[in-house]
């Protein structure tokens, strides 16, 4: 899995944001204290994140020693050590809750990616992020999809283009928007956000790359796929939980994209407990 460039400014951004001029509270620990540290997780957990954790404490104190007994996209289970650090003690606590904080958030997006992963495993649908993901998150949260076994839909607004229906209403009709989009941007794969069987075929004939079926009900969403014969990669949209997600990718559609596994996370609940 590649990771995003902007992890050192990311980090960078949330020590100014903690630490700030300083933390008053370890300056309380003796200069030269040298400490160990376990961080466990109290959860079941599919883990992501290990390296913005890194980041902390390279930017910290690059002395600081972690050992990590787990890697990005494996299973964790409750009450499991994962990482060990030692090291300077004020070093230690001064990048404890940022570094927890890119761990707990990146390791639930993954925890959540691979509960729907396993839902829909033996058909051959995928499951797609979205866009509804934490602000300046965006880059971290599609990576730990990753981690959970799903699949990146498009990172912005710059390398795909999506036509919802704010925006064939302001073209005027599927079609033109498809033609707009083809002369302008030739080079770029166009989707088409259709609610009907009718807007279906409509972008269809227009020629889109992708066809999302957006609150299709099973029904109909067979009926698409069976019209469409595999020739458009199709994804499903709308009303996915983990109750619904199997019954969706059972139509056979080639993708089902969920907003919950970026913006319905619970934390995965992390500790750093230092050793006597």
């Amino acid at each position: 899995m590649k990771l995003p460039e902007n992890i050192s400014a990311h980090v960078k951004l949330a020590l100014q944001e903690d630490i700030g001029s300083g933390d008053v509270t370890a300056d309380l620990i003796p200069k030269e204290n040298q400490s160990k540290a376990n961080v466990v997780c109290r959860d079941d957990a599919t883990l992501s994140g290990i390296h913005w954790f890194n980041e902390v404490f390279q930017q910290i104190d690059p002395d600081v020693e972690i050992t990590w007994h787990f890697q990005d996209g494996e299973r964790v289970e409750a009450n499991e050590i994962i990482c060990t650090l030692s090291g300077n003690s004020r070093s230690i606590l001064s990048g404890e809750r940022a570094a927890l904080n890119f761990l707990q958030t990146l390791s639930a997006t993954a925890t959540q990616t691979q509960k729907f992963v396993s839902k829909i495993k033996g058909t051959n649908a995928r499951i797609l992020d979205t866009r509804k993901t934490i602000p300046n998150l965006r880059d971290a949260q599609k990576y730990a999809v990753l981690c959970g076994g799903g699949k990146n839909h498009r990172i912005g607004l710059y390398d795909m283009i999506l036509i919802k229906e704010n925006h064939i209403m302001a073209a005027g009709s599927i079609t033109e928007a498809v033609k707009q989009a083809k002369q302008l941007h030739p080079e770029i794969r166009v989707e088409v956000e259709t609610e009907s069987l009718e807007e279906f075929r409509e972008a269809t004939s227009a020629g889109a790359d992708v066809i999302m079926l957006d609150n299709f009900d099973l029904k109909t969403m067979r009926e698409a796929v069976v019209e469409n014969d595999g020739r458009i990669s199709l994804e499903a949209s709308g009303g996915v939980n983990l109750d619904t997600v199997r019954g969706i990718a059972e139509t056979g559609v080639d993708f089902i994209s969920v907003g919950q596994i970026t913006k319905d996370i619970a934390a995965v609940d992390l500790s750093m407990r230092f050793e006597n």
